[in-house]
């Protein structure tokens, strides 16, 4: 269907947004739900997520209905989902995940008009689930995602926003921080260590150089955080730096502390990861260090001016694992390159 012609939507449409994870996809997500809420003010909106992210959904105090999707219960996850989906009655489901799954749990939705994305730019035959479509994106890696999730919004009818909210506005942070945290005075940054890809992680001399000059020369706290994964590494580092500047949080943070974290920090760092986005969603600058993926795609929102990605000629090849040259991308990022962006993200932040 041609993305131009519009049909009319009821006036309390009923609608279901699929966007099940990862992290950073359901952070830049959120703000469809904003957006909705203020052109279609009667709207009801329903999102299905799995249990990773549900606590993220959680926090948007303009979703109407969380379902999640057990996973872990296979066959009688999918079971209990069809049950609960089969007592609501969508108008509009948006599958903004584009794989086999959502595909299919967008047609089990049942919704009248069930939108996902172009045949062309979607995988694992997940359009034909679906019987409307939003158009074609011929250069999809230098669109970023949220401006393509946003295409479905522009596909309803609904006009540009001229800003965009994400449901964190009015969290308090400060009651929600760890002790440990809300007991520092002065201004501190949140260092994130790893992420899901493993070509995605910068060297260790990296980060704890990069921790060096933030307790000396930046004279700021450090907050570490991190999945489980990168625990070991975050307790070598502290053994290495001044462990009176660091607080060690690897591994240790539910979903609404890190959220907190990001929002009470006056900056954070890492590599192109679910914090990053969700530091950007809450309006804290965030040090994005690229590597196999594309910044132009996947820079988090109003903080694509602190990208760090270095200049060699396998950037953005989007492999998980670097094939033979050992994360070179990511080596080749200087510690340098980033608290310069660093300092540039303190001023933005006027700390």
């Amino acid at each position: 269907m041609n993305s131009t012609v519009y049909k009319t939507l009821p006036s309390a449409p009923s609608i279901l947004i699929i966007l099940m994870g990862s992290i950073g996809d359901v952070a830049r997500g959120l703000c469809l739900v904003s957006h909705i809420k203020n052109n279609l003010p009667k709207s009801r909106v329903t999102w299905l997520v799995e249990p990773l992210c549900s606590e993220v959904v959680r926090l948007h105090p303009r979703i109407d209905k969380m379902i999640v999707f057990n996973r872990p219960k296979n066959i009688l996850g999918i079971r209990d989902l069809y049950k609960e989906l089969s007592r609501e009655h969508f108008d509009v489901t948006l599958d903004l995940q584009r794989h086999l799954k959502s595909g299919f749990f967008s047609f089990l939705s049942g919704g009248k008009r069930r939108i996902g994305f172009n045949r062309r730019n979607s995988g694992e035959f997940n359009w034909i689930f679906n019987n409307e479509h939003i158009s074609y994106i011929s250069n999809e890696l230098d669109m970023p995602k949220l401006h393509h999730y946003l295409k479905f919004t522009k596909y309803l009818g609904l006009p540009e926003p001229a800003s965009l909210d994400f449901g964190f506005s009015g969290l308090d942070e400060k009651s929600n921080l760890p002790d440990r945290v809300a007991q520092i005075n002065n201004p501190f940054i949140a260092v994130v260590m790893g992420s899901s890809w493993e070509s995605k992680d910068w060297f260790f001399e990296g980060y704890h150089q990069l921790v060096k000059n933030i307790l000396s020369s930046m004279r700021r706290r450090v907050v570490l955080l991190g999945d489980g994964s990168q625990v070991s590494s975050a307790t070598k580092l502290c053994q290495k730096a001044d462990s009176h500047g660091v607080i060690n949080l690897v591994g240790k943070t539910s979903i609404l502390e890190l959220v907190a974290i990001l929002k009470a920090a006056v900056a954070g760092v890492g590599p192109d990861s679910g914090p990053g986005h969700l530091a950007a969603a809450v309006g804290t600058p965030y040090v994005s260090l690229f590597g196999p993926t594309s910044p132009m795609r996947a820079a988090p929102y109003n903080c694509e001016h602190l990208v760090v990605q270095s200049k060699i000629s396998c950037v953005s090849c989007y492999k998980k694992k670097c094939p033979d040259l050992n994360g070179l991308c990511m080596r080749r990022i200087s510690v340098e390159s980033v608290q310069e962006k660093l300092s540039l993200a303190l001023e933005t932040s006027g700390a």
